[in-house]
Parts: structure tokens; sequence; C-alpha cells
């Protein structure tokens, strides 16, 4: 399987375009990083083909797992981290709830991060993208 490589000097934005391109397409991405650099950068990615991907009606979903890899002969751990395509659901609200059709809190449906990059408590992360900012934050 071929993984899009993650290095510390890899530009984010790059990345992301690479990643929302992949996603938009249904195409589920697998990143490999070996270092916390590496990591970092791949996880910056990902949140901004987020940024790309939710106004047009589409999240992902993260699965992080650990690899050992050879590089030059030396035995390393890679992060692997398999983004997929998740869909946004968006009820429609009806005039019977009490809502005019224009009046929908898209915002309400979106993951809300507060200023401390803790995830704000009335937030669904989805947990593997909550171990993911634990691991990074520790």
């Amino acid at each position: 399987m071929d993984y899009l490589k993650v290095s510390s000097k890899s530009s984010p934005a790059s990345v992301a375009g690479a990643i929302a391109g992949l996603i938009k397409d249904g195409m589920p991405v697998e990143i490999q990083s070996v270092g916390a650099g590496a990591v970092n950068q791949a996880i910056k990615a990902i949140a901004i083909a987020r940024g790309f991907l939710i106004p047009s009606g589409i999240d992902v979903l993260c699965a992080p797992t650990f690899q050992d890899i050879e590089i030059d002969g030396e035995c390393r751990t890679a992060i692997r981290i398999s983004v997929y395509p998740h869909a946004l659901a968006v009820p429609s609200p009806t005039l019977s709830e009490g809502h005019a059709p224009d009046s929908v809190d898209h915002a309400s449906h979106l993951s809300v991060v507060q200023a401390d990059h803790a995830p704000a408590a009335s937030c669904h992360v989805p947990a593997d993208v909550a171990c993911v900012a634990a691991a990074i934050r520790a």
C-alpha cells in the first residue's frame, strides 16, 4: 500500500491539498510520519484539509497506528494515520419545530476547539481524533 509520506519539512498546506483532493474523490488517505516534527506537520495538514472539505459537506475520520519500519538499515517507529471521508449530516429543520428553513445552525455540527486546544465539553469529537490530539498535547 502506498503512503503519503510527511516529513518535518513538508508544507502542511500542500499536504492538505493532496488529502482534500483524494478525500473529495471518496478515496481514503494513508499518511506515514516518523518523528515528532513530521507527525506535527501531518496533523496540521489534516486540520487544514478539514477546513477545505467542511464547506462542501465532507469531514474526515482518522485512525492512527504505530508501525515499525526500516530506514537506511535502522529500525524506526512510524505513525501511520488513515484518513477516511465522512459525510456531514445536517438535519433539515421543519416549520413545526419552530425553525425557519434558512435558520440551520451549521456551526453546531462542527467540532469547536477552545483557546487552550482542548475539545469543548459540548463537542462531539471522534475517539480517534481525540486520541491523536491527546498524544500531541502530551
